[in-house]
């Protein structure tokens, strides 16, 4: 596995962060996530992680960090990590999507102005598997890259007061669900009727960071279908492993 560059910095008493070169990379990722798979060997107490495109902000949720002593373990844990393998199991996300106009509020205005119809737009949307680099903004938020560049619209000028959970948005070179009822300034093109994030549950949050999403269209009936079924707990989500 590639080595890069990193960064360490004291961000706070309680916090560092570390920053890998600023692009948004698949193979950064992975090495962000086995050096945290690394660095969890360690099994100290106290330690969050946050991960975001290209950097992991450790937070000590115990005690202040001496910085240099921590630094060197960083950097140990970060010149061992090629010697495994990332512990967590990836997988693919086949997630629905109702892309129909009551749910698609941007669709036809954004296919206009990406000069596509809107069955071309939600042909591109449903062919790619996009990288979830991270989590966060709201409770379950996945930022994924890979969006096709014939995909790529600004966010709008005026965002919404509200935004619909589950809506499905496209922002930038990103798309993305809003898992819960929020302000937001994404262009809708479509709902999943599936709950991304669920506080009752053990694990609130299916996804994880390195995961990737494929979406795929349904019709209402089944959007109405599947919304039953999720509120009763019945339904179950496609996944298919990703190599190592």
């Amino acid at each position: 596995m590639k080595d890069y560059s990193i960064s360490i910095q004291p961000f706070g008493e309680r916090a560092i962060l570390i920053e890998w070169p600023k692009e948004v990379s698949e193979s950064i990722l992975r090495d962000i996530l086995t050096f945290r798979d690394s660095f969890n060997k360690l099994r100290q107490p106290g330690w969050e992680m946050s991960i975001a495109y290209n950097s992991i902000t450790l937070v000590n949720n115990q005690e202040d960090v001496d910085f240099e002593e921590v630094e060197k373990q960083i950097l140990d844990c970060y010149v061992s990590k090629n010697a495994g393998q990332l512990k967590e199991q990836r997988f693919l996300w086949h997630i629905p999507v109702c892309y129909e106009a009551e749910f698609g509020i941007d669709l036809k205005d954004v296919a206009k102005e990406l000069k596509l119809s809107p069955e071309e737009l939600i042909g591109l949307h449903t062919s790619h598997e996009y990288l979830v680099y991270g989590i966060g903004f709201l409770p379950g938020f996945m930022y994924l890259g890979g969006l096709p560049k014939t995909l790529e619209i600004p966010r709008r000028k005026e965002p919404r007061l509200a935004v619909a959970k589950g809506a499905v948005g496209l922002a930038g070179k990103q798309t993305g669900i809003y898992p819960q009822d929020s302000p937001g300034g994404w262009n809708i093109i479509g709902n999943c009727p599936i709950p991304i994030f669920d506080s009752s549950k053990e694990k609130p949050c299916f996804v994880n960071v390195g995961d990737k999403i494929q979406f795929y269209q349904i019709s209402k009936a089944a959007y109405d279908l599947h919304k039953i079924e999720a509120e009763v707990g019945i339904f179950k989500l496609e996944k298919t492993p990703l190599d190592a």
